[in-house]
């Protein structure tokens, strides 16, 4: 969520999850709503002067929306929209000053019953960026956007919009009060909106903290300031904003984004590229078999999200079955997929599992999977290491992700280890060994890699003449 100066950020939703197990702070449904897998720490700022900020895509629960009529409904009746409404009625055709800037903020403080000139200065920023005061030559006047029940749902829910982001642009110039909070605003927001069913107050402020020292890299003494402040700091940064129209008390009493929250912050996830879809969009990947979901998340036309709704329709010794034999039976890049929807099944899928032992194509991928979860497996040679490794690596080439992200893979740092198992990729029976050496020989940073790599491919090449001569 760009809005609050931080692009992208949410806190580690893995981490925030042991949290909320520790504290006991949300029912199971709430707690497997956190998405795992999400890469650690808080990321991403533009103009952030924290080390190592970017930007990454994040997929996010599904979350059911509230009709259009009863958001817009809903939006007359946020406080802060009431307030801008009254202000803009107060001010009506008035002269402001050099900055756009009423004359006397003091009197329309007072005159209104508002809390201050800070909430005086956010209204003034709403009623003027929305069009309901419109500001030319110096005076100020009604603008088109003023009587706002006039207006149709879908024009309502695009002013809405409008509010929401000159609210979040304010985090830039204290909005909450909070510097902390202001900071890691747009962390918390999309963290709620993982977990819609309410954090306890507690779990927020571990949430803020934690994100706040991998993220700023906080010394000590700063981090206990901070924990001893931050409890009042976020009662009042939650107070306004449930002014804000943002969040609301769930039934057990924890802070939650209102229905109008969640629509914004999707809004704003999708605008900064992440994967936030509703329910009835991933509805329709539940009935899909294995390999059409493989397809269609290989083809880009299912977001990641709807792996969930996938698994969750069906047994894990079931998908695990389906997924299995689309994996035996497929391409390097079909069984890329399909391992990384693999990789969330537990114990209880071990059956599936222990039968592709007899499968050639996933025996070495099933053994893995078994022994990572400290189940009885067949140990793997170097050799089936070096296998997996190509075939890890021919899945890039298949889905067309290479070479971008052959920096990105773990187990192909530069080094010696990496020359000796390329010279080994040579001798591997693997349909795709050829084009994964041409990969490594033309894309690979080492010097040393990519020459071994190309070595290597001129051997298999002449061990395949061989074969076929």
């Amino acid at each position: 969520m760009a809005k609050s100066g931080n692009t992208g950020n949410v806190f580690d939703l893995g981490a925030l999850r042991r949290l909320v197990d520790e504290l006991g702070a949300a029912p199971r449904e709430a707690r497997a709503a956190v998405l795992d897998g999400v890469p650690g720490g808080a990321a991403g700022a533009d103009g952030c002067d924290c080390p190592g900020c970017d930007s990454e895509a994040l997929s996010f629960p599904p979350v059911d929306l509230a009709s259009d009529a009863e958001l817009a409904r809903a939006v007359l009746e946020v406080p802060l929209v009431r307030d801008a409404r009254r202000l803009a009625e107060w001010t009506g055709t008035r002269r402001v000053t050099p900055e756009c800037l009423l004359p006397d903020p003091l009197r329309a403080v007072a005159e209104l019953g508002l809390a201050g000139p800070d909430r005086l200065h956010l209204l003034w920023v709403v009623a003027v960026n929305t069009g309901m005061l419109r500001i030319s030559r110096g005076v100020a006047e009604p603008g088109p956007l003023a009587p706002a029940a006039e207006l149709p749902p879908q024009a309502l829910l695009g002013f809405w919009d409008g509010v929401v982001m000159d609210v979040l642009d304010r985090a830039d110039e204290s909005l909450t009060g909070s510097a902390v909070v202001d900071e890691h605003l747009a962390e918390m927001l999309a963290t709620m909106y993982a977990v819609n069913d309410g954090l306890s107050h507690a779990t927020l402020v571990k949430g803020i903290l934690q994100s706040h020292e991998v993220a700023c890299e906080a010394r000590p003494a700063q981090m206990r300031e901070l924990a001893a402040a931050l409890p009042g700091e976020l009662e009042d940064a939650l107070a306004l904003l449930g002014y804000c129209g943002l969040v609301e008390p769930s039934a057990a009493g924890w802070p939650r984004l209102t229905p109008l929250g969640v629509w914004a912050v999707r809004q704003d996830l999708m605008r900064e590229g992440h994967d936030a879809p509703t329910g009835a969009e991933v509805a329709v990947f539940a009935d899909l078999g294995a390999a059409e979901l493989v397809e269609a998340l290989a083809g880009g036309s299912a977001a990641p999200s709807a792996v969930t709704v996938w698994l969750e329709s069906r047994t894990a010794e079931a998908a695990a079955r389906e997924l299995i034999k689309v994996a035996a039976s497929g391409t390097a890049g079909q069984r890329g997929v399909a391992g990384t929807i693999l990789e969330e099944l537990g114990p209880e899928a071990e059956v599936p599992f222990r039968e592709a032992l007899a499968e050639p194509a996933m025996w070495r991928y099933a053994a893995s999977w078994l022994h990572v979860r400290d189940l009885p497996a067949p140990a793997l040679t170097s050799a089936d290491n070096t296998w997996l490794a190509v075939d890890t690596l021919a899945s890039l080439i298949h889905l067309g992700t290479a070479p971008e992200e052959l920096g990105e893979f773990d187990e192909l740092e530069p080094g010696e280890d990496l020359v000796r198992m390329v010279e080994e990729m040579a001798v591997i029976e693997h349909p795709d060994r050829i084009a994964v050496l041409d990969m490594l020989g033309a894309h690979h940073a080492d010097a040393a890699v990519a020459k071994a790599a190309r070595k290597a491919a001129m051997k298999a090449r002449s061990r395949q003449a061989r074969k076929l001569g």
